[in-house]
């Protein structure tokens, strides 16, 4: 540590938002799109469940909990996570395509951790996208693993703000 470190500004983190436990929200800032159109099967024709898909600007986006519930899920490479919502609804977020083989070089977990409780807003995973989009195509789909018997539907294509709903 340099010895005007310690006066640097720390970066604040996106702060949780206050919703009910059956929302469902922007991860961040950036455009809802129709997963149909991303280049992998797996995610394009919804193979692990109904799904949408975001596109995000900048150098680097921090991508934050769709939902309140239970972090179910986090893989140590950061490039994906899962959320159990109390309502049983199993979420899957999935940072980029094939961003699984980057090992982790890339994606930084803000200090979460499996069986961690979380709230829709809070900071999960830190992407470089400058970075990982020199190798691999970056929309990070928010996948509905398991509905639990629920009925979602996700809004059409839109800009979205982090944790304004993305449920009709």
């Amino acid at each position: 540590m340099g010895l005007f470190d310690a006066f640097k500004k720390k970066e604040a983190l996106p702060q949780a938002v206050d919703v009910s436990d059956e929302a469902i929200v922007a991860l961040a800032d950036g455009e809802l799109i129709d997963v149909t159109t991303v280049s992998d099967p797996v995610f394009a024709e919804k193979m692990m469940g109904d799904s949408i898909a975001f596109q995000y600007s900048g150098d680097k986006v921090i991508l934050c909990s769709p939902a309140n519930g239970t972090l179910s899920v986090m893989f140590p490479t950061g490039h994906a996570f899962g959320i159990t919502m109390k309502n049983g609804v199993e979420l899957l977020v999935h940072i980029g395509i094939d961003t699984v083989s980057s090992n982790g070089d890339g994606f930084r977990v803000l200090g979460k951790k499996q069986g961690d409780a979380v709230k829709a807003g809070e900071p999960i995973v830190e992407a470089d996208l400058r970075k990982l989009s020199k190798k691999y195509e970056m929309p990070v789909m928010l996948i509905v693993t398991n509905a639990n018997e629920q009925t979602i539907q996700f809004r059409t294509p839109c800009h979205v703000e982090r944790g304004e709903t993305v449920i009709l």
